[in-house]
């Protein structure tokens, strides 16, 4: 004789009755904390290294946690380049903000570089933009009858 499991023809284990699976509600925290990162120019991965934490949690705080992590708070603000007062959705963000990008940061560090240092990257740029520039006539060219 072979012995079903308990819950075999209970009425209430059917699959019609199951609960639907929803998906996990995005907090206001969560969403303003995606909207800015992206904005920001971060990636999960980025932001996470920035904040010395693991991308998980701010997959976490982005989509399940209904507050900010305090001890994060300080840190996100600066990184994401609003204050604690908007990231929380307190006060609101301010208009005109330009966002912080990657590329934007990345300027902002080769600013700090030494002249010579900076001199060199400002010509390999300019080397790289006349090279792109070019590419974009000859292709409008070759486009043109």
């Amino acid at each position: 004789m072979q012995i079903a499991a308990y819950t075999f023809g209970h009425p209430l284990h059917r699959p019609e009755h199951a609960m639907p699976k929803t998906k996990a509600r995005t907090s206001d925290f969560g969403s303003r904390l995606t909207n800015l990162r992206k904005a920001a120019g971060y990636t999960q991965v980025q932001l996470a290294t920035e904040l010395g934490t693991t991308q998980r949690m701010i997959a976490y705080y982005e989509s399940r946690a209904e507050k900010a992590p305090a001890a994060l708070l300080p840190q996100m603000a600066a990184a994401l380049g609003v204050s604690a007062d908007e990231l929380l959705g307190i006060k609101p963000l301010r208009k005109g903000r330009k966002p912080d990008t990657q590329l934007h940061r990345r300027l902002q560090r080769i600013e700090q570089l030494d002249p010579k240092a900076k001199r060199q990257i400002t010509q390999l740029l300019d080397t790289f933009i006349e090279r792109e520039e070019l590419k974009q006539r000859v292709n409008a060219q070759e486009a043109s009858p």
